[in-house]
């Protein structure tokens, strides 16, 4: 497969949002399940991202499709204008553990570190069962910051925390 990255704009909203669905079809994919991802809810997310943040999707080149994806926002206030949050990091299971994940992270930390002189911290909340991803996001300079007790509730009742994590520019 031929990949290429790109900003997303508010067009791609239809393609993020087959994305998001597929997913959010597997097991700890994420927070939402697909029932709960709307054609409005990403047009509103990647809304967002175009006019205050930042969205990147890495696209097979041979077929069109949006393999994965990062958008992140800033939150609105002024005294948080420095920062990136609500990020939302997928790749597509078909194309999981071929690097897309890592490629399009580096491919925004990149363009922060840059092009973006306004953000100077970008966060983000990780499963604490995902330690896969912790490790990743650990290993590309993002540092714990402590932990959101019994946060998630999963289907069989029993909770599990999320971990406060933050990029920081040097």
């Amino acid at each position: 497969m031929e990949l290429a990255t790109r900003f997303l704009n508010e067009e791609d909203a239809p393609k993020v949002f087959e994305l998001y669905r597929a997913i959010a079809a597997q097991p700890g994919g994420f927070a939402r399940t697909a029932e709960e991802i709307s054609l409005e809810y990403v047009q509103k997310t990647l809304r967002a991202a175009v006019q205050n943040g930042i969205g990147i999707g890495a696209i097979d080149k041979s077929t069109e499709q949006l393999v994965g994806s990062i958008i992140a926002r800033k939150l609105g206030p002024k005294v948080f204008d420095h920062v990136l949050s609500d990020l939302t990091i997928g790749v597509h299971p078909n194309f999981q553990s071929q690097g897309i994940g890592r490629r399009i992270f580096l491919d925004f930390l990149e363009h922060v570190q840059a092009a973006r002189p306004d953000v100077l911290r970008v966060e983000l909340i990780a499963r604490e069962s995902n330690q896969r991803a912790i490790a990743f996001y650990e290993a590309i300079g993002f540092r714990s910051e402590g932990v959101l007790e019994r946060r998630i509730r999963k289907p069989n009742g029993d909770f599990e925390s999320d971990i406060a994590m933050a990029w920081i520019k040097q």
